[in-house]
């Protein structure tokens, strides 16, 4: 339930984020036609320009806030949290890469596909996790084998 519910927080917020409402389907419509292309690059944009957005801010703040504290305490507490920051920022920018690699396979006329089995990943996982390349299925499997190798 728990899960369930982390799931549907992570969809609305990265459809928050790009400002728009979910995808309503319609009756025999074509998976990923341009309507729901347009939809995720809208998303994806949005996305990726937020976050390009907390990268320039984190580089404000940190260039504004660097000071050099003569005890050692505030010293310590400020690089840790500069650390933390950029630390942040680092899993920011490798998402920001894989949302560009995600836009060029819009582009390609790639994106939607489960890039193991080749099948339909499903508009509601695509809202929830919009850089996803693998369906439900291969991705579970994909989870089970990782917990096997490191367990």
């Amino acid at each position: 339930m728990q899960k369930e519910q982390n799931r549907k927080t992570s969809s609305l917020s990265i459809l928050a984020i790009a400002g728009v409402e979910s995808y309503q389907e319609k009756l025999g419509e074509k998976y990923m036609n341009q309507d729901q292309l347009d939809h995720f690059r809208k998303i994806l944009k949005a996305w990726r320009d937020q976050l390009r957005n907390e990268v320039s801010r984190t580089m404000l703040h940190m260039r504004d806030e660097a000071v050099n504290f003569p005890d050692p305490i505030d010293r310590a507490v400020q690089e840790e949290e500069f650390s933390l920051e950029l630390r942040n920022r680092d899993r920011e920018r490798k998402l920001i890469k894989k949302i560009e690699k995600t836009l060029k396979k819009m582009e390609d006329d790639d994106f939607g596909y489960c890039e193991s089995c080749g099948i339909e990943i499903g508009i509601r996982r695509l809202e929830a996790r919009p850089t996803a390349d693998l369906c439900i299925d291969c991705k579970t499997l994909a989870e089970i084998r990782e917990k096997q190798m490191s367990g």
